[in-house]
C-alpha cells in the first residue's frame, strides 16, 4: 500500500484544522498548509510529524519566520527506504561541563558522536561517524542572549545527540537531502541574503512598531497554554515567538510564558 493511501481520508481544509489543533498547536494556518505540501510532496503520512514548524529570527526582514524543516525521525524514515540502513551506535558523550551562559547555569556535555552503518552494494557494511559538539549546535533563549532555551538546558544530552544522529544520517544517505533538521535550527538566525547595491528609487521604509501585547489577554491564555506545555504539544519558545510575530511582548510578559513547565518523561 502506498503511503499517500494510508493519509486520513478528510479534506484539506479539515485536516489543516486537524493539524493545528493537534500536533501544530499556535502555528498559522499557512504554516500547517506548507507541511501538508512537504508531506504530499515526500509521500509522507502529516499525522506522524515528520516535519516540524519551527519560528526562526529572519535578520534580514527582523521578525520570526515559520520554517517547516524536517525532524530526526523523517531522515530515520528515509534511510530505512533505501532498504540499506544497518543499525546506529548508541551515542557516546565527552566530558560533562557546568558553564553559566547568559546568567543561567548549565550543565552539558562537550561532544557527542554518534555511528550510523549502511549496507553497500557490495555487501560490506559501512560507518558513518559524527561528531558534534554542544556548544555549537544549541539554541538560544532568544537573539539577544546565549542562554540555552528551555529544552537545550533541560535535555542538553538527548538533544545534542539528535544533532550528532541527524549529522551522521546525512554522511551515510546523502540522498536524504542537505536541510537542517529542527533540532539542529531552532534558536538559530537566518543569514541575510547577498546585499542589493544596485540604485534604489526609494528608501525601503521602516516597518512599523509592533503593538503590544495584553496583559489581560495573556492572563487569559496562560491557563489554555499550560496543559499544551505539560502534554509536549507546544513550548514556551514556539508560544513567544508566535506572538511576537504579531505583537511586542514585554520582558515581564515574556518571564511569564518561560516560566509554563513541561511535564518530565519527554521522549526524543
Amino acid at each position: 500500500m502506498k503511503q499517500e493511501d494510508q493519509l486520513p481520508a478528510m479534506s484539506e481544509a479539515a485536516l489543516v484544522e486537524v493539524l493545528s489543533s493537534s500536533l501544530y498547536p499556535g502555528a498559522e494556518k499557512n504554516s500547517v498548509v506548507m507541511v501538508l505540501a512537504y508531506c504530499q510532496a515526500a509521500h509522507l503520512d502529516p499525522m506522524l510529524k515528520p516535519v516540524h514548524i519551527v519560528p526562526i529570527w529572519n535578520a534580514k526582514a527582523k521578525k520570526m519566520q515559520d520554517t517547516v524543516m524536517p525532524g530526526i525521525g523523517l531522515y530515520r524514515i528515509q534511510a530505512a527506504r533505501t532498504g540499506q540502513y544497518a543499525g546506529i551506535s548508541d551515542p557516546e558523550y565527552g566530558p560533562p561541563i557546568t558553564a553559566k551562559l547568559g546568567g543561567v547555569d548549565v550543565t552539558y556535555p562537550e561532544w557527542c558522536r554518534v555511528t550510523v552503518k549502511r549496507q553497500m552494494s557490495n555487501g560490506l557494511v559501512a560507518e558513518f561517524t559524527a561528531n558534534e559538539r554542544w556548544l555549537e549546535n544549541y539554541a538560544t533563549a532568544g537573539k539577544d542572549t546565549i542562554a540555552p532555551n528551555t529544552m537545550w538546558k533541560r535535555r542538553a544530552f538527548a538533544q545534542l545527540a539528535k544533532c550528532a544522529e541527524a549529522q551522521a544520517l546525512r554522511k551515510a544517505f546523502p540522498e536524504v537531502g542537505s536541510a537542517p533538521t529542527a533540532d539542529e535550527m531552532e534558536g538559530k538566525t537566518f543569514e541575510e541574503a547577498p546585499r542589493d547595491v544596485s540604485p534604489q528609487r526609494q528608501q525601503e521604509s521602516e516597518p512599523e512598531a509592533l503593538p503590544p501585547y495584553s496583559d489581560d489577554l495573556l492572563k487569559e491564555n496562560i491557563a489554555k497554554w499550560q496543559p499544551l506545555v505539560d502534554a509536549n504539544r507546544t513550548s514556551p519558545e514556539h508560544l513567544i515567538a508566535t506572538i511576537s510575530s504579531k505583537y511586542t511582548l514585554s520582558p515581564a510578559q515574556i518571564e511569564k510564558i518561560q516560566n509554563l513547565k513541561a511535564l518530565d518523561g519527554d521522549t526524543a
